[in-house]
């Protein structure tokens, strides 16, 4: 049987779009399998698609979701990064000019930290990340990135989380990381903080004329605070 493509659903914005937020799910570190749509790691990310969507769709914010071809990452062919600068293409071409956001969970953040180097892109925000040691921060140079991480999670390393976000201060416009006490790596346990986080600085960053708390609270913390903020 043939390999299907990625596929993009799409929630559209009120009015002219003013801003695009692109939804990258999560996966394995090896796996060739086919990304169905009852996927867990995929289905995990519809609610969050909706949430950002209601929240932003007065201001001009579009959504979309991306499920990629195969599961895995499978180094060094990084399978998912492909797919994620092919929806960055096609958001692109529609929709000229407009800045882009990403919003990744686990594997999908490190596919959204990789391919923030698109000149669309203001920022990342990035749901327990799976950032190995190593893992680059020039793709964010110039751009915001929020780190959001449970301190119970064992899927992937909210020390190296840490470690990230604290190499890529210097490169980024602003780093901020919060540490959702008590939270696995699935974002049940406290849903409501995790939509709120990313809510809020997705919003700010299509131009709804707020700020994030979060920011403020990063910048006006001492030291290395700022990346363990409490949530």
């Amino acid at each position: 049987m043939a390999e299907t493509g990625p596929v993009l659903a799409r929630w559209r914005a009120r009015g002219r779009t003013r801003a695009v937020a692109l939804v990258l799910h999560g996966g394995a570190e090896y796996g060739t399998a086919e990304v169905q749509p009852w996927r867990l790691a995929y289905l995990r990310m519809i609610p969050m698609a909706r949430a950002l969507h209601r929240a932003g769709r007065d201001h001009g914010l579009e959504v979309r979701l991306l499920r990629y071809r195969i599961y895995g990452w499978n180094e060094p062919a990084e399978s998912p990064v492909p797919d994620g600068r092919w929806a960055l293409a096609r958001i692109r071409a529609e929709h000229p000019g407009v800045p882009i956001v990403l919003v990744g969970h686990s594997m999908g953040a490190r596919v959204a930290l990789r391919i923030a180097d698109d000149p669309a892109v203001t920022g990342v925000c990035a749901l327990a990340p799976w950032t190995p040691a190593g893992e680059p921060v020039e793709p964010v140079r110039d751009r915001s990135v929020l780190v959001v991480h449970g301190t119970r999670d064992r899927m992937t390393s909210p020390a190296d989380s840490y470690d990230f976000a604290a190499r890529a201060r210097p490169v980024a416009a602003r780093v901020a990381r919060v540490e959702i006490a008590g939270e696995g790596h699935s974002m049940l346990r406290r849903p409501a903080v995790w939509t709120r986080l990313m809510c809020a600085f997705t919003r700010e960053l299509a131009g709804s004329g707020e700020q994030d708390e979060t920011f403020r609270r990063a910048a006006a913390a001492p030291g290395d605070e700022g990346l363990r903020l409490p949530g």
